[in-house]
This record gives structure tokens, C-alpha cells and sequence, in this order.
């Protein structure tokens, strides 16, 4: 960081974007990064070899490196993390067979220049001709696209060249972190427990990294014109996350007023725990159950004091990422009944492995489990019940682990991406081998099997959910796939990025769809997706017809506070409005 240091202590208000709300008192920090310079440097024919195998390596490394953010993301609030997933899918996926790669490889082979040199002017060279290409846009999409492209460039190079990225574990605790620009992949790093507040020079309400501050929470305002050079390292600072604005060297009268609304803002925050007590129902007194999902371990202690009725969805995928094995029988059962005993008899429903398609683990590629062939399209390809059913000791090993890990308490199993009634027929079967293979064996089990489910995400399930319905035990209606598959978007293009829209109506009649065949049926209907977590949404999907809902833990109470306030007829009424609604601007509309 270049800029001088003023020296005044005068008080000076600069104003920039609100991106999260709260307040923040304490003195400022700033987090300098290290400067990324890409060698210059031409290769002889015979360093072709070295160079792409430098170049695989920090493909490599950079991946890891993707997934442990995307594990990060575990811990964020639902609605953050449905946003952010897609992004850090993207950079993965670009990892891969994407033309980015493809041509880096060819500059190093083509035009003997080293890997790191190639990195930095391929991805470069892409980032302008996005932007040339879509020089008359005016949604910033292309920018959008361009910066991630860059994005990815400067993390492959960084790892060719060992530059650290930037570090903020060892900032003062209780400041406020100033920088000149943050990126998304700095935000996952930060710790929210670190900063009282978080100042940006550069940036908008709609890039990465303001979604990044939205899912971790800390008061912040970015896009604050002339913030470097006016802030000086350790004077006090008040950052008012809602206003938009940052005071620096404040009066002894702007901290009392600070200090009143940081109270007031506590306050109301803790409004929401006291939601805790009180019965999740309607105004007029229907009852409505929420859950949680559950992606990693370490989630049980919030969920289980975040008034979650059980867990409506715990994803398995945490067990087969970062490692180079599959995990075994025993280690499954552990990790289930650690859940299971954790919810103290409440309802888990564990979601059998949806893994394969884009979705690749260093344990899948060892277990040679996905196939050799290209899979053009891999969100169409052997993914979830297909990749199971294709490796059906896979799918009995997990089935016994979850039987074992039943014996202690009340388990539900959840089958994924299921598009016909015979992969539901071939998991049920598996399912009684198992049980009497382990019956057999004298293993410990519940007095009955678990309860059988389907989550409906794909739009042939939810069009044939009467046939289902008469077989399954309960659906879960997953958004998220049921929203891409439904539309053809995916979200993580950034192009069509805002084609995906889970309020599309022809997305709400599959809903629609799916609850009435459930209730023809007399079986239990949840919704698990990002809507779930939307709190403008909850009275349109209880007009639907919605009584469980799962979401991050987090989110829980104010869903709670959505629902309490909710009329049931006003809500039908709603339903019936969207469901006519011609396009998804006009459910947006009724939403309003």
C-alpha cells in the first residue's frame, strides 16, 4: 500500500455502500497484500515437461485449496452459502477441461513461455475478451465473468510462485480492517469473531466479496471513495454497517451515539433468541417444523441450540471430500450416530451420498468410481442414486452404516437425484439385504427400518410424485437441482445466472405438484432448498401447502418470526396469485 498516512485527528465521516448491517467501534488495521508480479521468462523445448508439471501441480493445489473454502462455507448462513457455493464451483469446475486450461497448456508447449508467465497472460488475454465481447452490457456480467476469470489466474499463480496469499489471523482483535480492495477468497479467511467492522475502498453491493461479508457477518461498508488515504493505522473508527458510513477520530458525542444504537442493534438481535421459546406456527395457529441441515460435524452444536425440531437434511459428502480413500463402515456409523445421538431423539434424515457428475473427490477418482468416459454434461451424467446403484457396494456399505447408527435414535434415509420409481424399487431392496445381512450378523439395530424418502429435484420426480408417493416414506423437495434441472440454467454461468430463478412458476407448479401427491398419499412433504431460508418466501410456500422446512441452523429463528406472523388464508391466497403469475417477475412482484 502506497498511499500516505494522513495526519489529522480531525473527525471526518466518508461514506461508502451498507453490505452488512451492525456497528463497529475500535481502531483501524490494515491488512497490506503481497504484491503479485508474474515472471517474464521464455523456456527451452526441452522445459516443456517441467513446466506443465509445475503448472498440474498448482492446478492440484489450487483445487484443494476450493474445496476447503467450499467446506468453510458450511458454517455460513444458508442464504450466503446457496450464493457462494456456485462461485467456488465455478473456479473448480474452470479447473478442470475448461478453455482456460486448455489454453494455458497449449501457451506453454506453443509459445515457450513459462507456466507462471502463461497463467497470468491467458488469463488476462480471456478477462478482455469477455469484456470486449459484452462491451454494451449494462448488468455487469461481464465483469463480473472477467474478474473470475482473474480471480482463478492470480490463485494459479500464486501457488507456481509460492506468494502467500494474505494473511489476517495475527490483526488486532476488535479493529476495524481497512484494505483497499478484499476478494472473495481473502472474506473466507477472515474470522468473524477477529474484526469490529470491515472498510473497503473498492467494490459493489452485487460483486463476490459482498456476498462474502453478507455470509460472515461482520458490519461492513465497501466502495468508500478516498478511504486510504484518509484512514491512519490505529485511529478509532465507527463503521455503521446499515448507514453505509465510516467516522474516523470520532467526537466523544459520536461514540455515545454509536455506542446507543450498537446497544439498540443488540437488542433487537437478541429479540430473535427469545423466538426460541415460543411455538413455530401461524398467526391462526397452524403448526409449521423446522429443521436443519447439516453439512459438517462440527455444525451439531448450533443446530442443537438453534431450535432446529431435528435435522431435515444432513448431506454425507463431507465424508468422501479431502480424502484419498473411501471411508469405511465403521467410520460412517460413527460419524451418523454422533448426529443422531446429538439430536437427542429428534428426526435426522441422512441423504445417501450424492456425489459424482461435477462433483469429484481425490476418494472417488482412487475408488475408480466415476467413469472413464468424458461426461459432456456432467450435472446429467452418474451422479447421486445413478453413481449408487452403479457401485452397489458403495451404496450397502453406506446403507449399513446408517441402519448401525439408526439403533440410536429416530433416522430417516433420503435417496438424492432420483428420476424414476425403479431407483427408489432397487434402493429398497438394497436396503432389506442390508438389514437382513446385518439381522444375520446379530448387529444392533432398530426395532424397524428407517423410513424411506426421495427428494424430489429433478422434474421428472416431481411429475411422476403420485407414483412415488405411493411407494416412498416422505419427500423432501430439494430447490436448488429442481430450479437448474426445471429451467436448464446453471447458476454458476455467470451469463445465465439470472435465468435461475427458483420462483419461476413453472418451478412453484412442480412445488405444487409435489405437495398434492404427498398429501394424496398422507406422507410427509419438506422443503429443503435456498427458499426455505428466504424468509420473503415462507408465506407463499405455506400457501403451497408447506408445513417442514429445513434450512442452515442459523437461519432458523428468523424463519421462526416470518412464520408467526404468517396468515394461513392470506398465504393460500398468495399461492393461488403465484401460481398464476405468468413469469417469475411477477411472483416477485406479489412478494413485494
Amino acid at each position: 500500500m502506497t498511499t500516505s498516512r494522513p495526519r489529522t485527528r480531525r473527525q471526518t465521516r466518508l461514506t461508502g455502500t451498507p453490505i452488512v448491517a451492525g456497528l463497529g467501534i475500535g481502531p483501524v488495521t490494515f491488512a497490506d497484500e503481497p504484491v503479485l508480479a508474474a515472471p517474464r521468462l521464455k523456456i527451452a523445448a526441452t522445459d516443456i515437461a517441467g513446466e506443465l508439471q509445475q503448472f498440474e501441480a498448482a492446478v492440484i493445489q489450487s483445487r484443494r485449496q476450493l474445496e476447503r473454502l467450499h467446506a468453510r462455507l458450511a458454517a455460513l448462513p444458508e442464504t450466503a452459502r446457496t450464493e457462494l457455493a456456485p462461485l467456488i464451483d465455478a473456479h473448480i469446475h474452470m479447473l478442470g477441461r475448461s478453455r482456460l486450461m486448455r489454453a494455458i497448456r497449449s501457451a506453454i508447449e506453443e509459445r515457450l513461455i513459462a507456466a507462471a508467465t502463461a497463467v497470468a497472460d491467458v488469463a488476462e488475454d480471456q478477462a478482455q475478451a469477455v469484456l470486449a465481447a459484452r462491451r454494451t452490457a449494462d448488468d455487469g456480467a461481464a465483469q463480473r465473468q472477467a474478474e473470475e476469470i482473474r480471480e482463478l489466474g492470480r490463485r494459479l499463480l500464486r501457488n507456481l510462485i509460492r506468494l502467500p496469499f494474505r494473511s489476517f489471523a495475527d490483526l488486532p482483535h476488535g479493529s476495524i480492517l481497512v484494505v483497499e480492495r478484499l476478494r472473495p477468497s481473502d472474506a473466507a479467511l477472515i474470522n468473524p469473531a477477529q474484526f469490529a467492522g470491515i472498510a473497503t475502498e473498492d467494490g459493489s453491493p452485487d460483486d463476490h466479496t459482498a456476498v462474502m461479508l453478507r455470509a460472515i457477518g461482520v458490519p461492513a461498508v465497501t466502495g468508500i471513495a478516498g478511504l486510504i488515504a484518509a484512514t491512519r493505522e490505529g485511529a478509532t473508527a465507527i463503521l455503521d454497517g446499515e448507514a453505509g458510513t465510516l467516522i474516523l477520530n470520532p467526537t466523544e458525542a459520536s461514540l455515545t451515539e454509536a455506542a446507543r444504537l450498537r446497544a439498540g442493534f443488540a437488542r433487537a438481535q437478541r429479540s430473535l433468541v427469545r423466538l426460541r421459546r415460543l411455538a413455530c406456527e401461524t398467526s391462526d395457529h397452524v403448526p409449521i417444523e423446522l429443521q436443519a441441515n447439516l453439512e459438517l460435524p462440527f455444525e451439531l452444536p448450533m443446530i442443537a441450540q438453534s431450535g432446529a425440531s431435528g435435522i431435515g437434511l444432513m448431506r454425507t459428502e463431507f465424508l468422501f471430500m479431502n480424502h484419498e480413500t473411501l471411508p469405511d463402515e465403521d467410520l460412517q456409523f460413527t460419524t451418523y450416530r454422533e448426529a443422531v445421538q446429538a439430536m437427542d431423539g429428534d428426526p435426522v434424515t441422512i441423504r445417501l451420498l450424492d456425489w459424482g457428475g461435477d462433483k469429484q473427490s481425490d476418494a472417488s477418482g482412487a475408488a475408480e468410481l466415476m467413469p472413464d468416459v468424458h461426461e459432456p454434461n456432467p450435472a446429467l451424467g452418474l451422479r447421486g442414486v445413478r453413481l449408487l446403484l452403479h457401485h452397489p457396494a458403495l451404496l450397502e456399505l453406506q446403507l449399513a452404516a446408517i441402519l448401525r447408527a439408526a439403533a440410536y435414535g429416530h433416522v430417516r434415509i433420503m435417496i438424492p437425484m432420483v428420476s424414476s420409481l425403479g431407483e427408489l424399487t432397487e434402493v429398497r431392496a438394497a436396503l432389506h439385504r442390508v438389514w437382513r445381512r446385518l439381522q444375520a450378523a446379530q448387529t444392533r439395530l432398530p426395532a424397524e427400518l428407517p423410513a424411506l424418502g426421495v427428494m424430489i429435484e429433478t422434474p421428472a420426480a416431481a411429475l411422476i410424485a403420485r407414483t412415488l408417493a405411493a411407494e416412498a416414506a416422505f419427500f423432501a423437495i430439494g430447490t436448488n437441482d429442481l430450479t437448474m434441472y426445471t429451467l436448464a440454467v446453471d447458476r454458476s454461468v455467470a451469463t445465465a445466472n439470472r435465468l435461475y430463478d427458483p420462483l419461476d412458476p413453472a418451478v412453484l407448479r412442480l412445488i405444487a405438484m409435489t405437495v398434492h401427491a404427498a398429501r394424496a398419499f398422507a406422507i410427509p412433504v419438506s422443503l429443503c432448498g435456498e427458499l426455505a431460508s428466504r424468509a420473503e418466501t415462507i408465506p407463499l410456500l405455506i400457501g403451497l401447502g408447506l408445513r417442514q422446512f429445513s434450512m442452515h441452523g442459523g437461519a432458523i429463528l428468523r424463519i421462526k418470526r416470518v412464520v408467526r406472523t404468517t396468515d394461513l388464508t392470506e398465504a393460500q391466497t398468495l399461492a393461488a396469485a403465484a401460481l398464476a403469475a405468468p413469469t417469475a417477475a411477477d411472483v416477485h412482484a406479489l412478494l413485494t
